[in-house]
């Protein structure tokens, strides 16, 4: 009798606990909630469900192109990703260019976002703004901002990005603007289909003297698989790209850039793995 008396305290301790547990997450366990980084070009903050640490590894192959993390046709990076508490994300990377002539250079770039309105639950809308900074391939120095706004449930994925950026370069523009969109739906299961789109050097639409080459567009679909028994997640988009307006750029081939001053096209992909 005792010892039945002894199991029902113990147990009138733990179960409160694990519904406890359960009302702080109820949705732990599902995909579409738990990734860090679901798209590969609109940058999220992180809620409730994926607030650890990532590493993420993202490369790709294109055709007159020019990416943040490489040149001539190759890019890879890596990077981190992490809850710093008060609705603070961090994000972290180093990319990785090599050269038609053997040489190989670095980039870095740090960010800090921090979510404005929401960022209490795992669904729903979140918007956030932060501060930045990169230093490119031929050691130029860039500070950036960039306002995010995400939407989140258990069946679809929405975010976007507006990114402003300061290069501290005579040759390169006063203001660059640069945003972007991604939306995925639940297909099956783990898997997720949708499409992002990327526009960057907006400005280049009103300004005849853009200095980087003009507005460049790109839309193509985005497929996204994360098991929900596994840590890893991957993500694949890619899509032709629109040279929208003209101009003659005055940067080099180093000024980090996602899409080209030409038609061409890009795919690019990223694996994640949460710690």
């Amino acid at each position: 009798m005792k010892k039945n008396f002894y199991i029902l305290i113990v147990l009138s301790f733990i179960l409160p606990l694990g519904i406890q547990a359960q009302i702080i997450n109820p949705q732990r366990g599902i995909p579409a909630v738990e990734q860090p980084q679901p798209f590969l070009f609109t940058i999220n903050t992180l809620n409730p469900a994926a607030r650890g640490w990532s590493l993420n590894y993202n490369g790709g192959y294109g055709q007159r192109t020019v990416t943040p993390l490489g040149y001539d046709g190759v890019d890879q990076n890596i990077g981190v990703k992490g809850y710093l508490g008060a609705k603070l994300t961090f994000l972290a990377s180093v990319g990785i260019g090599f050269g038609n002539n053997g040489e190989v250079k670095s980039l870095q770039q740090i960010e800090a976002l921090r979510d404005i309105i929401g960022g209490n639950t795992s669904s729903g809308f979140r918007l956030g703004a932060g501060l930045g900074f990169r230093r490119e391939f031929n050691n130029g120095k860039v500070a950036l901002s960039r306002v995010t706004a995400t939407y989140e449930n258990i069946n679809w994925r929405f975010g976007t990005n507006v990114r402003f950026e300061k290069a501290f370069d005579k040759d390169r523009d006063g203001i660059d603007v640069i945003s972007s969109i991604g939306i995925h739906r639940q297909i099956s299961g783990a898997f997720f289909a949708g499409m992002e789109a990327i526009a960057q050097d907006l400005e280049g639409f009103w300004e005849t003297d853009e200095a980087e080459g003009g507005a460049r567009l790109l839309v193509g679909p985005s497929l996204n698989f994360a098991p929900a028994s596994s840590r890893f997640s991957f993500t694949l988009c890619g899509g032709p790209i629109i040279y929208a307006t003209h101009s003659v750029p005055a940067y080099n081939q180093f000024a980090v850039r996602e899409l080209p001053t030409s038609n061409g096209f890009t795919m690019k992909f990223n694996v994640g793995f949460r710690f």
